[in-house]
């Protein structure tokens, strides 16, 4: 399958989100991906001392997006409104579509759309500068927090998708171990500042549970 790879780095979903290099963002990710090195991802995941919470997860909401934007990218040949007329995890759950302002009455349509769709409005709300502010010194909005929460709790369905329906194009492209790494960190991110209702993890519980009992 390795055809698929021709230019495996550089094959995203959507274009990649970029923090401006020599902001103190940047620093801030530059730790991040530090002490990710280290292996132990419940303390890569930790505040860093003395920083801001806002900006620790405004930088990793965007390390994320990138992460899942890569790994959808991957299995796109693989997720089409043929194989996936809706946007499903496993049998039991099926996500519709609305973002409240240009769709506010939920929508069932294909995986590739829905993905498609939230992607998109995960893009916008990074790219906005009144709420995730990349300049020194600019606060971020008061509800910044449950900005966070929506946009992590939509991408975690990107997750859940490939998880239920393509883990067998993954395996067959060699890409669990970096699937499943890249989960890891999210899931521990999320877990460490409460970002995603437990409910709303349903679709993955075993696997979080098998993940994280590894780390105790």
């Amino acid at each position: 399958m390795s055809f698929l790879f021709g230019s495996r780095s550089s094959k995203t979903f959507k274009p990649k989100k970029n923090i401006p290099e020599g902001s103190h963002q940047y620093e801030l990710l530059k730790h991040a991906e530090a002490t990710l090195g280290s292996g132990n991802l419940r303390m890569a995941v930790m505040l860093p001392e003395g920083e801001d919470l806002n900006e620790w997860v405004a930088v990793n909401t965007v390390d994320f997006f990138n992460q899942i934007n890569m790994l959808y990218g991957t299995i796109t040949d693989f997720c089409t409104e043929e194989s996936c007329p809706v946007m499903s995890a496993g049998p039991k759950y099926e996500y519709h579509w609305a973002d409240g302002t240009n769709i506010k009455k939920p929508i069932k349509c294909s995986a590739p759309k829905y993905i498609d769709y939230l992607m998109t409005w995960v893009q916008d709300q990074l790219d906005d500068e009144t709420l995730f502010p990349s300049k020194i010194g600019v606060p971020f909005p008061k509800n910044f927090i449950s900005v966070a929460k929506t946009i992590l709790k939509r991408l975690f369905r990107v997750y859940a998708h490939i998880y239920h329906q393509h883990f067998d194009p993954v395996i067959q492209l060699q890409e669990e171990a970096h699937l499943n790494t890249s989960f890891k960190h999210f899931i521990f991110f999320v877990q460490e500042f409460n970002l995603i209702d437990r409910r709303e993890l349903a679709p993955l519980q075993e696997l979080i549970e098998k993940l994280s009992s590894k780390d105790r």
